[in-house]
């Protein structure tokens, strides 16, 4: 499974950003697919994370209620819809995929992309 993260970039607080992960790779649709990030000088954290096949949605509690994950199966890609974003939620963000069951767990994620960094501003 291949990953490719985009979307990132500066913004103010209280502004909207959507994140895409593009996935490719024979089974990928096997996956599911988790967005986490990494704050600076901090560890990194669940965000959420989608099945593609069931399309059911799991967030963590770092962005509960300002984010929305969704995928696109003609586009092979996962969104992250962040909203309201504030100061803390700058860090780089990253989409991995996984085979496992605890949705949650950054150890059950064997393929990650590279990261895309969301900067916000006050």
């Amino acid at each position: 499974v291949q990953l490719q993260a985009s979307g990132g970039g500066l913004v103010q607080a209280g502004a909207s950003l959507r994140l895409s992960c593009a996935a490719s790779g024979p089974t990928f649709s096997e996956y599911p697919i988790g967005w986490f990030r990494q704050p600076p000088g901090k560890e990194r954290e669940f965000v959420a994370a989608i099945r593609w096949a069931s399309n059911s949605p799991f967030y963590g509690d770092s962005m509960k209620g300002r984010v929305t994950i969704a995928r696109d199966f003609a586009k092979n890609t996962v969104y992250l819809q962040m909203n309201r974003l504030k100061l803390e939620d700058t860090a780089v963000y990253y989409c991995a995929a996984q085979r496992g069951t605890r949705l949650d767990l950054i150890s059950e994620y064997p393929y990650w992309g590279q990261g895309t960094l969301v900067t916000v501003s006050s």
